[in-house]
């Protein structure tokens, strides 16, 4: 979540996952004339195949200083991610949500929101559905690594772009 969250909050103080700029129109990558992304439709079983990103990670990449983040289920169909300052994860900053409602998967709230267009064992994607414009893939590597893959379409004046964060398991064992 840090890393999108690098679009939202880092562009203002440094998102703690996701940056980049708003747009009320919900273009994104890979989708043409501002549609939104087509509707998929998951059941429980599907978000049961992203057990695997299950615990506490160190993510490192295009920022300054090392991020960590918590990835819990709360239920079978309900993902919190919990942005932590530093190693230490006594406090949490922020906690990002992402719930399957109506055969849907995605985030809520009042600010940018993605929804999923595909889940698998390896990873997931998300497109972006309000005030949004990046897609991102959570992409499993191994047990203890994964990568989260956030892309841009060129806007006017600007090429399209990519920022990649590596995962791992923290502490590391």
């Amino acid at each position: 979540m840090h890393y999108y969250q690098d679009m939202d909050l880092r562009s203002k103080v440094l998102f703690l996952l996701l940056a980049g700029a708003v747009s009320l129109g919900g273009v994104s990558f890979g989708c043409r004339n501002n549609q939104t992304p087509a509707p998929k439709r998951f059941s429980a079983s599907d978000i049961e195949k992203l057990r695997w990103i299950e615990g506490t990670w160190r993510g490192t990449g295009d920022v300054p200083t090392p991020f960590f983040e918590r990835y819990r289920f709360e239920n079978p169909t309900r993902l919190a991610v919990d942005s932590f300052p530093d190693e230490k994860l006594s406090t949490v900053e922020e906690t990002s949500v992402f719930e399957l409602k109506d055969g849907q998967f995605g985030n809520g709230g009042e600010g940018s929101r993605w929804i999923a267009t595909s889940i698998d064992y390896q990873g997931i994607t998300f497109e972006p559905l309000v005030k949004a414009q990046n897609s991102f893939r959570w992409q499993r590597e191994s047990d203890n690594s994964w990568t989260a893959i956030l892309n841009w379409p060129a806007t006017e004046g600007k090429p399209a772009r990519q920022r990649v964060y590596k995962m791992e398991r923290w502490p590391q064992k």
